[in-house]
């Protein structure tokens, strides 16, 4: 039988071979490549597409610096990045790399979105617009549109991070206060000869509307639908006057709407997922077979309530054979309304619930955000085990009131079951890893 260590260390290899499926500047760089004096972009399914001239990349995002470098390589030689403070280092040669914050926006980056905005506004006729998307790039780019601020748009996203709404929701809300997002960014690159968008997806189903709220892909949605997400999630006296009456003056046709399918500005520009979450996943269930486990992967992504997912997680792991070691691999993204005080991210209080729900018996369960940051910690997520829920007792704190004030940080950090791998460079949402020995 497997010692717990032993089912801690399976569990982060599993974890690890995710993150490595997912490599962004790799995945940039086998979609792209140089032949002579032309760029060629093999996309599966659509054939190669060819652009011989000037080259302009526009990049944002978790995973944009190192989805640059992977362009650079197949000589992409100018153009704009925009990523987290604490991911700001030099880039390629021609490349100017910028800070923002994330998940709400600041002023830095406010400040760098104008700076794309008016580099691809300047694109040529005979250059290439080449917009390198992973998840943070709805935070990351910002424009406020019409009499909006940036304080609107900090309160509103704020407001709705706390809510519990999912990322669809929030981000139809982004796409109709912005400038930049909802194809805005396609629409400023009017002139140019092509835009090529190639996106790491951090969105379950890979929406490329939904992925860094759509900069340069249609959008399907409607100022009254950002209007039904203000009504559903927040409170009226959360919602900051501007935009509400932004979307308003919108839904009665007095402002435009955001790129629609169809619109004229489509007709040079290609968008192409290169992986997602299945990917991760699938590349964690292969790690768990390699060592041992049958893997039994969900067909069905993480969604909803953080706790209730611990939970389930917990009843999957117990129904799967006993006569064998098995895994259970998912990915996905949950939510978690945060209770005022509390602290901790949606991948910690799922494997605190976990940890309640699994005390007293044999297994792990990691739960950790690709990025290696689950909510404003210094964690990726959590392993637990158990034994989690016994060991937080002896040390004087109560799992179920941590999860009610949805305080999982402070409680995983003293059990010693906090996963930590610092900023990981990519972002394709969450995965979780749960392992049973044959019992």
């Amino acid at each position: 039988m497997r010692t717990d260590p032993e089912l801690r260390t399976s569990a982060r290899t599993c974890f690890d071979a995710a993150i490595a499926a997912v490599n962004p500047g790799r995945l940039v760089a086998g979609a792209l490549r140089r032949e002579g004096d032309a760029l060629v972009l093999d996309v599966p399914s659509r054939g190669a597409r060819i652009h011989r001239g000037p080259v302009m990349l526009a990049a944002a995002g978790k995973a944009a610096l190192a989805m640059t470098e992977g362009a650079a390589a197949a000589g992409a030689a100018t153009g704009v990045v925009v990523v987290p403070h604490d991911q700001v280092r030099a880039g390629p040669p021609g490349i100017d790399v910028f800070g923002a914050a994330h998940p709400v926006p600041d002023a830095a980056g406010a400040e760098a979105t104008r700076r794309v905005l008016d580099a691809v506004r300047s694109a040529s006729a005979e250059t290439l617009v080449l917009v390198l998307l992973s998840g943070g790039g709805s935070a990351l780019l910002v424009a406020p549109a019409g009499d909006l601020t940036l304080a609107d748009t900090q309160a509103v996203t704020a407001a709705l991070l706390a809510s519990g709404a999912d990322i669809a929701a929030l981000n139809m809300v982004r796409k109709h206060c912005s400038l930049v997002k909802g194809g805005g960014l396609l629409r400023a690159a009017h002139e140019a000869a092509a835009v090529w968008t190639l996106v790491l997806s951090d969105v379950i189903g890979d929406d490329l509307a939904t992925i860094a709220s759509g900069p340069t892909v249609p959008d399907a949605t409607t100022y009254a639908d950002a209007l039904s997400v203000l009504d559903r999630w927040l409170d009226p006296a959360a919602i900051p006057a501007r935009v509400r009456a932004h979307l308003e003056a919108g839904r009665d046709g007095r402002i435009p709407e955001t790129l629609h399918p169809g619109d004229e500005a489509l007709r040079h520009a290609i968008a192409h997922v290169l992986a997602g979450n299945r990917t991760a996943v699938d590349a964690a269930a292969a790690a768990a077979r390699r060592l041992g486990y049958e893997p039994h992967v969900s067909a069905d992504p993480l969604r909803g309530d953080a706790t209730a997912a611990g939970g389930a997680i917990v009843a999957t792991l117990a129904s799967l054979p006993r006569d064998r070691p098995v895994a259970c691999v998912m990915g996905g993204e949950t939510t978690v309304r945060v209770v005022p005080g509390g602290r901790g991210g949606r991948c910690q209080q799922l494997a605190l619930a976990a940890a309640v729900a699994l005390a007293g018996q044999p297994g792990v369960i990691l739960a950790g955000g690709t990025d290696g940051v689950d909510g404003p910690t210094d964690a990726a997520g959590a392993c637990v085990d158990g034994d989690t829920a016994t060991r937080a007792r002896q040390r004087g704190l109560d799992p179920e009131a941590a999860l009610g004030a949805t305080h999982s940080h402070v409680l995983l950090a003293a059990t010693g079951d906090l996963v930590r791998t610092g900023p990981t460079g990519t972002n394709v949402t969450d995965v979780v890893v749960a392992l049973r020995p044959a019992c």
